[in-house]
C-alpha cells in the first residue's frame, strides 16, 4: 500500500494511492486519522482498516492538491553517513567500522515538487539518493533480530548537503551543511514495509536527465537490521521517526570537475519499487 499526506483547505490529509487516484483515508472511514504519524502510533493493526477504506473510499485526481512530505513533522530526522564503501573512498575516507550518524532538522523536510532552495551563502551545494525508513513501531534497545518489526515502511530522499559548510568550516559543520531549509526532500509516498524488499533496491540519482548515481541497496555497509539497533541504544525511536540509510558513490563534490546544483536543475532520485523523487532547484529570494 502506498500512503501520501496531502494538503487540502482542511489541513494536512492523508491518504491512499490507488488505481484511479488519491483516497482520502478520513473521508473514507472517519475512525482514521488525517496524519500518518498518528496513525502509525495506533500499531499495525490498523492497517486492515486502511486497506478497507482504501477500497470503498472515492479517488480523486492527484493533480488537484499538493503534496507534503509523508511525515511532515517527524520529531527525528536521522542520517546515516559513508555506508556504501564506494561513497567512503570517493569521499577520502575508509569504510566505517560502526554506523556513522547525524541529524536534519525536520524544518528541513520537503515534498515532491517542492523546491530545493540554494542559499546564497554557500557555492556547492550537493545531491545524495537515498532510501528512507520510516518507523512504525517505538523502541529503545531494539534487538538487531527483531529491528525488522520496527519498520512501517519505505519512501525516498535526497540528502542535500552544502560541502563548504560541512567540510571546510571551522569544525566542519555537518549539521549545518546537512539542514538549510529544504535540504531534506522526501516522497512522494510510503510504501508499506509489506511490499518492499529493502535490501535489494536499485538507487538512481538523476540530474537535468543525466544519471549520476546509480547502485543497489545490497552495497549497504550496515543493514536495516544493524542500523535500527544501532541508534535505538542511543535513542528512542518513535513512529513516524524517518532515517536516511546514506547514498551510493557518484556525488557532485568527488567528480572531476566537481558537479554543485545550479538554479534551473532538476532532480531526480528514482529507487526502485517505490517510485521516483523529484524536485527543481532555485535561488533563494532576496
Amino acid at each position: 500500500m502506498r500512503l501520501v499526506t496531502y494538503q487540502s483547505e482542511r489541513g494536512p490529509r492523508l491518504a491512499a494511492v490507488v488505481a484511479d487516484g488519491f483516497v482520502d483515508l478520513n473521508d473514507a472511514d472517519a475512525s482514521l486519522p488525517c496524519s500518518l504519524k498518528e496513525l502509525l502510533h495506533r500499531g499495525s493493526g490498523i492497517l486492515r482498516t486502511v486497506g478497507h477504506a482504501a477500497e470503498i473510499g472515492k479517488a480523486f485526481d492527484p493533480l488537484t492538491v499538493r503534496l507534503l512530505p509523508p511525515v511532515p513533522d517527524p520529531q527525528k530526522v536521522i542520517c546515516v553517513g559513508l555506508n556504501y564503501a564506494d561513497h567512503a573512498r570517493e569521499s577520502g575516507a575508509e569504510p566505517p567500522t560502526e554506523p556513522v550518524l547525524f541529524n536534519k532538522f525536520p524544518s528541513a523536510l520537503v515534498a515532491d515538487g517542492a523546491p530545493i532552495v540554494l542559499p546564497p551563502i554557500s557555492q556547492e551545494v550537493d545531491y545524495e539518493a537515498e532510501l528512507v525508513v520510516v518507523i512504525g513501531r517505538a523502541g529503545h534497545c531494539i534487538r538487531q533480530v527483531d529491528a525488522m518489526h520496527h519498520v512501517a515502511g519505505y519512501t525516498i530522499g535526497n540528502d542535500v548537503s552544502a560541502r563548504d559548510w560541512q567540510l571546510r568550516k571551522p569544525g566542519r559543520q555537518w549539521l549545518l551543511g546537512k539542514t538549510f531549509d529544504t535540504f531534506a526532500p522526501v516522497g512522494p509516498a510510503m510504501v508499506t514495509a509489506d511490499e518492499v524488499d529493502p535490501g535489494a533496491l536499485q538507487v538512481q540519482f538523476r540530474r537535468n536527465g543525466e544519471t549520476l548515481q546509480n547502485s543497489n541497496t545490497r552495497e549497504f555497509i550496515f543493514k536495516l537490521d544493524k542500523l535500527i539497533a544501532y541508534i535505538s541504544r542511543v535513542c528512542t525511536l518513535q513512529p513516524g521517526d524517518l532515517i536516511f540509510t546514506g547514498t551510493p558513490p557518484g556525488v557532485g563534490f568527488a567528480r572531476k570537475p566537481p558537479i554543485f546544483l545550479q538554479p534551473g536543475d532538476v532532480c531526480e532520485v528514482e529507487i526502485e519499487g517505490l517510485g521516483v523523487l523529484t524536485n527543481p532547484v532555485v535561488s533563494q529570494k532576496p
